[in-house]
C-alpha cells in the first residue's frame, strides 16, 4: 500500500532525527513498524535516507573541503604529519570495517524488539561508562589515525540493530579520551561515506518498490530538513553538555520494548 502524505513526513521526521542523535535510526523505525503496521516502511526509508545524506555533507562541507584541500597539499609536499592527511587517512581506515562488516553481516543479525531492547540497554551503560570514564583532554587538533581505525571498529557494531552508529561511534571516541564535540564532530565525519555509500547499496530495491515519486520526494525532503536540524543541535548541545540525556532516553527505550513484549504488543522476532 502507497503511503500518504503524513506517513512520509513523518518517517523523513523519525529518519532525521534518529540517524544522527546516538539512540539508533534502525531501531525506531522498526519498532515505528511493527507498533503501526506501516508495512511498506522499509523501502521508503532506505530511499528518503539520501535527505539524511545531503544534510549531513551541507552542513560539513567546509570541513571536507578543508580536508581534502589540505590532504592535496600534504601529498603533493609528502607532508605525511599534516592534520588533514591523517584525518582523511582516518575517515578512510575507519570507513573500511563499517562497510564490510555490514556486508558480510547484512542478513545474520535478526531484527528483532527483542534484540533493539537488548543493545539499547547495553549502549545506554557503555555510554554512560564512556562519560564517566572518559577524559575529555583532546580536542580535533589532536586526532590520529588511530581513532580512525578505533572509531570504525565502533561504527562497525552499528550494523546489529539498536547500537546506533552515531551512539557507537561518539562512545568510542569519548573512551579515546576526545570531547565530546569533537567525538561528534569526527563521528559524523566518519560516518559521511559508510552512510553514503549504505544508501546507494539500499536504494537499488528501495527505487524499484517505492510507488509514487512524490511521496519519495516529500520524505526526503522531511529528513534532511530534519537531519540538518539535529545535527545542529547536536553539535551545539555537546559543547556545554554532557550526554546523559542519551544514557537515559536509551534505558527507557530498551525497558520500554521489553515491557511491550512481556505484555504481548510486540513480538520477540
Amino acid at each position: 500500500m502507497e503511503l500518504n502524505w503524513f506517513q512520509a513526513i513523518v518517517l523523513g521526521l523519525v529518519q532525521g532525527i534518529t540517524e544522527f542523535l546516538p539512540i539508533s535510526s534502525t531501531a525506531h523505525l522498526l519498532i515505528f513498524r511493527d507498533v503501526f503496521g506501516w508495512t511498506q516502511q522499509k523501502y521508503y526509508v532506505d530511499a528518503i535516507q539520501f535527505g539524511s545524506v545531503i544534510a549531513v555533507v551541507i552542513y560539513f562541507w567546509s570541513d571536507l573541503r578543508h580536508i581534502v584541500q589540505g590532504s592535496w597539499a600534504a601529498f603533493q609536499s609528502k607532508d605525511w604529519e599534516r592534520e588533514e592527511w591523517k584525518l582523511l587517512v582516518g575517515i578512510g581506515v575507519g570507513t573500511f570495517p563499517a562497510l564490510v562488516g555490514g556486508y558480510l553481516m547484512r542478513d545474520s543479525i535478526p531484527e528483532s524488539p527483542l534484540v533493539i531492547a537488548i543493545m539499547s540497554i547495553i549502549m545506554a551503560l557503555l555510554l554512560g561508562l564512556a562519560e564517566k570514564m572518559g577524559s575529555r583532554k583532546r580536542g580535533f587538533d589532536r586526532l590520529q589515525i588511530r581513532d580512525g581505525i578505533l572509531v570504525g571498529l565502533g561504527q562497525m557494531l552499528a550494523i546489529i540493530p539498536g547500537v546506533s552508529r552515531s551512539g557507537s561511534t561518539l562512545t568510542t571516541g569519548m573512551f579515546l579520551g576526545l570531547e565530546r564535540q569533537t567525538a561528534a564532530r569526527f563521528s559524523f565525519l566518519l560516518g559521511i561515506p559508510t552512510l553514503t555509500i549504505a544508501t546507494l547499496f539500499q536504494a537499488r530495491k528501495a527505487f524499484a518498490n517505492v510507488d509514487s515519486a512524490v511521496m519519495l520526494a516529500v520524505g526526503t525532503l522531511s529528513a534532511f530538513i530534519f537531519s540538518y536540524l539535529a545535527i545542529a543541535w547536536l553539535m551545539r548541545y555537546l559543547q556545554t553538555q554532557n550526554a546523559w540525556v542519551f544514557v537515559w532516553y536509551r534505558l527507557a527505550f530498551g525497558v520500554a520494548i521489553l515491557a511491550a513484549i512481556g505484555g504481548g504488543l510486540l513480538k520477540t522476532i
